[in-house]
């Protein structure tokens, strides 16, 4: 056997109902079209070419989302986001036709990236390359600081209806598939923003509502809220994890599955540091993104271990370093989609091809080990509180 399994597909293929009303398989693999044309049909019937991208269901909405999402944060460069990229608008269309034309469905950006210049490049790369709309899922974010007013922040009704216009129209488009708050705004009860949020929805700018970068309890608390009120719920949970970062797997990963909700895992590299190009110590290239901007935070007890161990299952298969770690993170069967940022075609269509690769159960059992979270309290309890079972097997 060999040590990467490109024939299979995971999560299994859905069933669906055909023409004839009888259920088969979906393909996982899709078709793809490598021109550019408005109507997404080549001229001479000639162009398509198959992809190996697989989809998953995006929460209970009935939408199936790639495995690997677009992210956008490299796109503009202004300000302070120059330190993580400065993409101007052909790059930025050439990163976003490639992602397109490799099976993507989903992109991911926000109203603070480069001070709406991501949004704004977004647009317009989307503008350009013309694909059908209903054919893409575009995420964007609300919370941070979008000028200099004292209410230019947060998530108050007004700020949230203020700013769902202003990302519309930079983005050129005439609604958002999925608006999520970017985080926790302590001044403003979540009660205002559920509200505020349902609101959006059915106005018809905004389709679906998620959230980043929430504790567990107070995402239930807002599920709760929107509950009662009969107002549009979260859908997804957009949160760092990475081999390097397995903190969500305490709490918020079983509050999802609790709660079907979708995750979108970010910085799945843990900002470039799952790369290959950095050892234990953090020491990089210097134009690496790490390298000027050291986040998000990591257990450096761990890393060592972890490293290794990407580095041996990248020598056993031929992989490279990044795409061994996307495709760790793609065997969680929580995961929904990984969301991914480049500054290059090259890293971009290296951190794609992760959509084609399953590892082997004994390499992930080894990155499982080499990653583990120490045991904390509660869970210790807890396991051995149940670790006698009520019947005995025969």
């Amino acid at each position: 056997m060999s040590s990467v399994d490109r024939s299979s597909h995971w999560p299994a293929r859905p069933m669906v109902t055909d023409e004839r009303g009888m259920l088969r398989r979906t393909s996982c693999s899709v078709r793809a079209v490598a021109t550019k044309n408005a109507d997404d049909r080549p001229a001479d019937g000639s162009s398509y070419y198959v992809t190996r991208m697989r989809y998953r269901p995006f929460a209970k909405t009935g939408l199936y989302v790639s495995e690997i999402c677009l992210g956008t944060m490299t796109f503009g460069g202004k300000g302070f986001w120059q330190a993580i990229g400065a993409l101007a608008s052909k790059e930025v269309e050439t990163l976003v036709g490639t992602s397109l034309d490799a099976g993507v469905n989903f992109i991911d950006t926000a109203d603070v990236y480069s001070e709406g210049e991501s949004e704004r490049l977004l647009g317009e790369a989307l503008a350009t390359l013309k694909r059908p709309r209903e054919r893409i899922v575009v995420a964007t974010k609300v919370r941070g600081r979008t000028g200099p007013g004292i209410n230019d922040v947060g998530l108050s009704r007004g700020h949230i209806l203020s700013a769902v216009d202003a990302s519309l129209r930079r983005l050129g488009l005439d609604y958002i598939d999925l608006y999520q708050i970017h985080g926790l705004d302590r001044e403003t009860p979540i009660e205002e923003t559920v509200s505020a949020l349902d609101d959006v929805v059915r106005s018809g700018k905004v389709r679906y509502v998620g959230y980043c970068n929430l504790s567990a309890w107070f995402t239930m608390k807002a599920l709760g809220v929107a509950d009662a009120a009969g107002h549009a719920r979260f859908v997804s949970a957009q949160m760092y994890y990475s081999i390097a970062g397995r903190d969500i797997e305490r709490e918020v990963v079983p509050l999802a599955l609790d709660q079907g909700l979708a995750i979108l895992p970010w910085s799945p590299l843990a900002g470039g540091l799952l790369s290959g190009k950095f050892e234990a110590n953090k020491k990089g290239p210097d134009g690496a993104r790490r390298a000027q901007f050291d986040f998000p935070p990591v257990e450096m007890e761990r890393l060592p271990r972890v490293l290794d161990a990407l580095r041996k299952v990248s020598g056993e298969t031929g992989l490279s370093v990044a795409r061994v770690a996307l495709a760790w993170v793609l065997s969680r069967p929580f995961v929904t989609s990984v969301i991914i940022g480049a500054k290059s075609t090259e890293q971009l269509q290296d951190n794609l091809a992760a959509s084609d690769v399953r590892l082997q159960p004994e390499h992930v059992a080894a990155l499982d080990a080499a990653s583990a979270l120490p045991v904390e309290y509660p869970a210790w309890m807890l396991d051995f509180q149940n670790s006698e079972p009520r019947v005995q097997k025969a």
